[in-house]
């Protein structure tokens, strides 16, 4: 006998399990404005319009801007070298020339950063609705979509963040090529857009290499659609995977350069990596739903532990459990299906199946993959919309768009400067000894600002959590050289070449201690020795130029600095000390050639000004007192006298 169909079991599935004809989108989408898109949009931008007062932080920004040198040249050698080289273990050349522009345009003022952040934040707001629309053929859908990615509190890290450019900037080309793709399958599969698809395909992976993951989205999209899966819809994917291998070959080198792929084995079990596994997943995607807990960095658990932390292993059943309900038989299985493949496609290549950094979660990894847990609520809710419980999805809807956004708002905030940030990095975790990388870089923040005092006290604490941290020692080093006490500098170095003795920039800083204390032999080894061990090594190729220039060797020393300079364009030192000697030797013009490029890179370096106000003084030339007046609006005390002298 044959079997008898299942009856639905409520409404909502009763209209699932219906085909989408026009009258029931229209039936969806009649009480939705099409204009509602704008109100998301017009609300998002209120809300991210407090990342607008945020600064630079010492959490990558000082990288990626701060000290930058490639954002330093606007050349076509300057554009060349940034596609063709790695910086901070990382491969993302378009990222970069966004920076670029930024930095041209206004230099150090973080305001048109976080502004460009926010616009394309804005812009993925709105291709999330179309992409959302056009896969669902339902309004309702693409707003509650769109909506969520707008405001959810995990991805503020993302656009709050100015180093994180690359997460916003990616998904822009992301989100475009998925549009064009579907126009492409709609639209009689037109060359056209297959094209336009694949180019923004190759800008997505020039902007961040997590890109990657596309073409296996076009296979889910293709099956979401009942495409049939033939051998020209393969072959059609065949350049999008290749160029994929290739980025994936680019980013893999690019982190191992930096040796920031860890290797989890030597720290735990495979049982436990499982658990870690899973506990990462896990932890997204509850945070999808209740984003509590939130923090730049969440640590792996400690390795000096017996046993993880329980929800690790109640992380197991989870994660099967969910992998239940999503296969299960049910109305709703077909868009549950393709939410969670777009989930976990977009998230794949950063579950730390290959290990990079100290966190095992990062939000910013869920900026994209939301939006296929995202998909699944928003087709829920087109469905629950046609029932008698409207009114409840109502309420719901705006208890979470209220909730978000305040949450968003506050996050926001924290991410105003290093100090805000750093302190709630530490409150979140305060007894994990990780915290000793949060307090190595407020160290490195506290000095920038010349807050001797705090970042001593910042790389002891970091000592204090982990007493071989070589990077600590050679930090508090630097600040008691900038103390004036050589000694305790060269105490520190020594510290730290006892731990690793094959750091270059160590045996440099040691080298000018040494020669700060008289001991120039033992200087010069340091920093010959430094040099060995890393010929790039341009803060060592200074501080010899230096010593030669000491002892007399005037060939010697500007070679040095010259050299310097070819490895750091952005390095400040060697340019005063080059433009020094020339312009002690009469030339001028040379020395003021220096002083030019100096105040092209840093325009409100005051010594800058000063010192190319007395080159130019030297030739009688009337332009000297514009920069010694410059030189004491930007707080220079020797201009003052030099003003008062010769600009009357």
């Amino acid at each position: 006998m044959a079997a008898r169909p299942k009856q639905p079991h409520s409404a909502i599935e009763t209209r699932l399990q219906q085909p989408v004809k026009a009258s029931v989108k229209a039936d969806v989408d009649r009480d939705i404005s099409p204009n509602a898109i704008y109100f998301v949009l017009v609300l998002t931008a209120i809300i991210y319009s407090r990342a607008l007062t945020n600064g630079f932080t010492y959490m990558d920004d000082d990288y990626y801007i701060l000290k930058n040198y490639y954002l330093r040249d606007l050349s076509l050698h300057g554009v060349w070298a940034i596609f063709t080289h790695f910086y901070s273990f990382n491969y993302h050349p378009l990222t970069t020339l966004s920076n670029l522009a930024e930095y041209t345009l206004f230099k150090l003022n973080p305001l048109p950063y976080h502004f460009f952040n926010v616009l394309l934040h804005l812009l993925n707001t709105w291709l999330v609705y179309m992409l959302a629309e056009s896969l669902s053929r339902k309004r309702l859908t693409a707003v509650v979509v769109s909506a969520l990615f707008a405001i959810h509190p995990m991805h503020v890290e993302s656009v709050a963040w100015v180093a994180e450019r690359k997460d916003v900037l990616y998904s822009a080309f992301y989100l475009s090529s998925a549009l064009f793709y579907l126009r492409y399958i709609d639209n009689g599969y037109k060359k056209n857009y297959y094209v336009i698809s694949l180019l923004l395909f190759v800008g997505s992976l020039l902007s961040k290499s997590a890109a990657v993951t596309l073409p296996v989205l076009f296979v889910a999209i293709d099956l979401y659609r009942g495409r049939k899966i033939s051998t020209a819809a393969i072959m059609e994917k065949v350049p999008f995977l290749l160029l994929s291998i290739l980025f994936g070959i680019l980013a893999i080198m690019s982190q191992n350069s930096g040796g920031a792929i860890n290797d989890l084995s030597t720290s735990y079990s495979a049982l436990t990596r499982l658990f870690l596994f899973t506990g990462g997943l896990a932890s997204y995607v509850t945070r999808a739903v209740a984003p509590i807990g939130l923090s730049a960095i969440h640590y792996f658990p400690d390795t000096n532990v017996t046993s993880l932390p329980w929800y690790y292993y109640l992380s197991l059943p989870f994660t099967l459990l969910l992998g239940w309900l999503v296969t299960r038989r049910s109305a709703y299985r077909k868009d549950v299906l393709f939410g969670s493949a777009f989930f976990l496609i977009t998230i794949s290549v950063m579950l730390q199946v290959i290990t990079v950094g100290s966190a095992i979660i990062a939000e910013r990894y869920t900026y994209l993959s939301y939006i296929g847990l995202f998909y699944i609520v928003g087709q829920y809710i087109s469905a629950l919309w046609l029932t008698k419980h409207r009114s409840i999805v109502v309420a719901a809807g705006a208890f979470v768009l209220v909730t978000f956004s305040i949450q968003s708002w506050a996050r926001i905030g924290i991410w105003k400067d290093s100090n805000v940030l750093f302190t709630d990095i530490v409150e979140k975790d305060p007894n994990n000894w990780r915290n000793c990388f949060v307090y190595y870089y407020w160290g490195i923040s506290h000095s920038s600002e010349n807050n001797f005092t705090a970042a001593l006290e910042d790389y002891s604490m970091a000592i204090k959590l982990k007493p071989d941290y070589e990077h600590a020692y050679r930090g508090r080093g630097l600040v008691h050289d900038a103390l004036h006490d050589p000694k305790a500098a060269v105490a520190d170095y020594n510290a730290a070449i006892a731990i690793d003795p094959n750091i270059a920039e160590t045996y440099s800083s040691r080298g000018w201690a040494y020669y700060e204390l008289g001991d120039k032999r033992s200087a010069l080894n340091d920093l010959n020795h430094a040099i060995a061990i890393d010929p790039k090594c341009s803060e060592a190729y200074n501080s010899r130029g230096w010593a030669y220039y000491e002892a007399g060797d005037i060939k010697a020393a500007m070679a040095d600095f010259d050299k310097a300079i070819l490895l750091s364009p952005s390095f400040a030192k060697p340019y005063f000390n080059r433009a020094a000697i020339k312009v002690n030797s009469n030339d001028l013009k040379g020395g003021i050639d220096d002083y030019t490029y100096l105040i092209s890179i840093y325009p409100t370096d005051s010594v800058a000004y000063y010192d190319r106000g007395i080159a130019l003084l030297n030739m009688n030339d009337p332009k000297a007192c514009d920069d010694l007046k410059r030189a004491l609006e930007l707080g220079n005390r020797d201009a003052l006298k030099m003003v008062q002298q010769h600009c009357r």
